[in-house]
């Protein structure tokens, strides 16, 4: 195994970890070596890109994302691209997901939850009035900046492979099948702008209840109670919330209510501010042309350097916080990804690893000492794939990063749990550590 991290560098881009998988894209922390800020890069795949004849909507989308600057929507910086890849710089967001806040804390009470939904409001009623939709839209992609203002990710970027049909309408089913609005599965075609709509009311009732409206391990019950919008509200939630998700929960997307609609709903405007930003700021599609005409002249330079030892200020960025007891703690809160260390050799700890996930279902697939899991039978967002690298922090001392690279993030917590359980043995505990305050 190296004992060390190989260091790539895209531009004046230092490349880090990948926080974040998709078909088309992978997701990676890196910092600009100029001004050592952080930021997030998604990758594409050219080739992929060419293939599902993408290229079009994507240098659309991608253009006028770069000209929207919304406090509530995450802002894509700059594109690059080399000869087989297409980077998009985007601004890193510290504060988690929504979906984090849900999974570990339960409902929450209807001020905090509105204060999100207004937010949510003001970026997609934003973002439609320049025809940008999501259609993907679910607590997964709601980030948290440092303030616990809301950020939505992959505004335009989330469903690649949709086109508009001659009749103006989208036509692709896609989504998260329990935010997916009802016409978008009976594939008649749909508006973009009202389907997303759907989508917020289903993140409303989540915030408020704790728990999904529509939920049924059968696929086709699950599409019947959303054709029907059947659901229940919880006793606690209140007369003018129940009123306002009930008008955006119709099945109906000729009589749902509107975004205009919304914004004078007597339980939204509790406490509402339309946010005030400057919408002018020096911008160039400049770079967008560049790498969509695939100028030879404009390629970015993706190198190695030196590899160099994982030191610690590298795991100290790695942990929640800044806090080293976050990073060695394995029954702390995560999201997508977690970390544990041991002090097995790392053949034993792949052995282990391998013998705890072959019984709940998945195949193994090794390169060195990065595994692949796959779970062979699919959940309800297809097949749970997890990336797990083993990293030497000391002669003596691993550390092994356990990521969901593909699937449902609640399927992963549960995977997650399993493996910890079987891994007792191997994951190393210190109290010293662990009782650092934070």
């Amino acid at each position: 195994m190296s004992t060390t991290k190989v260091k790539r560098r895209v531009g004046k881009y230092e490349l880090g970890r990948t926080i974040g998988e998709g078909t088309f894209a992978k997701v990676k922390f890196a910092r600009d070596t100029e001004t050592s800020d952080p930021v997030a890069i998604k990758i594409l795949d050219k080739e992929k890109v060419l293939k599902h004849k993408m290229v079009e909507q994507i240098k659309r989308e991608i253009s006028t994302m770069k000209l929207i600057k919304h406090p509530n929507v995450v802002r894509i910086y700059e594109v690059m691209g080399s000869k087989t890849k297409i980077y998009i710089v985007l601004e890193y967001v510290t504060g988690g997901e929504l979906f984090d806040t849900i999974v570990n804390h339960g409902r929450m009470r209807e001020d905090e939850a509105r204060r999100y939904f207004q937010q949510l409001i003001n970026a997609v009623d934003y973002c439609h009035s320049r025809g940008v939709y999501h259609r993907d839209l679910k607590p997964e992609n709601l980030l948290l900046d440092a303030y616990g203002n809301l950020k939505v990710s992959d505004f335009g970027l989330s469903a690649l492979s949709q086109q508009i049909k001659d009749d103006g309408l989208l036509h692709t089913t896609c989504g998260t099948p329990n935010y997916v609005a009802p016409e978008v599965l009976e594939d008649q075609g749909y508006d973009g702008a009202m389907a997303d709509l759907w989508s917020c009311g289903v993140i409303l009732f989540v915030l408020l209840a704790g728990y999904l409206p529509f939920e049924d391990s059968n696929l086709m019950t699950l599409y019947k109670k959303i054709s029907n919008a059947e659901f229940t509200f919880p006793p606690w939630t209140s007369f003018p919330a129940k009123r306002l998700l009930t008008r955006i929960l119709d099945p109906n997307p000729m009589t749902r209510i509107t975004i205009p609609e919304i914004l004078e709903d007597e339980w939204f405007k509790k406490g509402y501010k339309r946010p005030e930003f400057d919408e002018k700021y020096d911008t160039t599609l400049d770079d967008v042309d560049a790498v969509f005409n695939d100028s030879e002249e404009h390629h970015v330079t993706e190198k190695k350097e030196e590899p160099e030892a994982l030191n610690a200020f590298e795991l100290i960025s790695m942990s929640a916080g800044l806090n080293l007891g976050n990073l060695f703690d394995s029954e702390r809160e995560f999201k997508r990804e977690t970390r544990f260390t041991s002090k097995c050799p790392p053949k034993e700890i792949v052995r282990k690893i391998e013998e705890a996930v072959k019984p709940l279902g998945f195949d193994v697939q090794k390169k060195n000492y990065k595994l692949r899991l796959e779970k062979v039978k699919a959940g309800r967002k297809g097949n749970l794939n997890v990336a797990t690298e083993i990293l030497q922090v000391a002669p003596s001392l691993h550390m092994v990063e356990v990521r969901k690279a593909k699937g449902d993030t609640l399927e992963f917590h549960k995977f997650y749990k399993n493996l910890s359980n079987t891994l007792k043995d191997v994951v190393w505990k210190s109290d010293d550590l662990q009782n650092q305050p934070s």
